[in-house]
């Protein structure tokens, strides 16, 4: 594919006199020569044949990104950091909080776990890195992944907490979980009463706060 890229100037207006609109680009041919004219509402063969004959190049009723300043930019990737901020901020505090849970035989691995590696963990695991698609998990006790998870994952524990892509098989108390309830963001699996209960983490602690 080829393509191009053009900065274009754009005046946009509207008519409600025919007379006054070609009397304002007669006057003002100069200026407006070089301009995409997007005019909004009806326009009569008249101003459509005056424009033509002028070679103006127009559209009629185009709807246009309007753009922003440098300083909207900056407080809108202020704002985006500071929200990410606090996500991370509100995630590492639900680690912490459920990291403290995790006592039965704790593992830890600081390590991606990759295609056809298989774990097989009597107890607790905590991961701080991603697992790859095609790794095989198995955990007797709770599971908590603070990477997005593609693999294998069979847990026994009364808990989780881990973000899953579409690619991901977990398998929660012997129930195959929906991973359209995991993608994108950080879930706490719970298994309470009898039912396996899933709630994203940040909202959780956006209400508690």
């Amino acid at each position: 594919m080829q393509s191009k890229q053009y900065s274009v100037k754009v005046f946009e207006c509207s008519v409600d006199n025919e007379d006054e609109f070609i009397d304002f680009f007669e006057t003002n041919y100069t200026l407006f020569k070089d301009h995409l004219i997007v005019i909004n509402g009806e326009i009569s063969n008249r101003i459509k044949e005056y424009l033509n004959s002028k070679a103006l190049i127009f559209a009629n009723n185009l709807r246009l990104p309007k753009g922003r300043t440098r300083r909207a930019l900056e407080e809108e990737i202020l704002a985006e950091m500071r929200e990410c901020n606090l996500e991370k901020h509100l995630a590492q505090m639900e680690i912490e909080k459920l990291s403290n849970r995790l006592q039965n035989n704790l593992r830890v691995y600081d390590e991606i776990i990759r295609s056809g590696r298989e774990l097989n963990i009597d107890g607790d695991l905590l991961l701080l890195n991603r697992v790859n698609s095609g790794a095989n998990i198995y955990v007797s006790g709770n599971f908590i992944a603070t990477k997005l998870v593609e693999g294998f994952v069979w847990c026994n524990g009364n808990f989780m907490i881990l973000s899953a892509s579409p690619k991901a098989t977990i398998i929660f108390k012997g129930v195959e979980l929906d991973n359209n309830y995991l993608k994108g963001r950080l879930n706490r699996v719970e298994y309470k009463n009898q039912e396996i209960v899933i709630t994203p983490v940040f909202e959780k602690e956006m209400i508690w706060a």
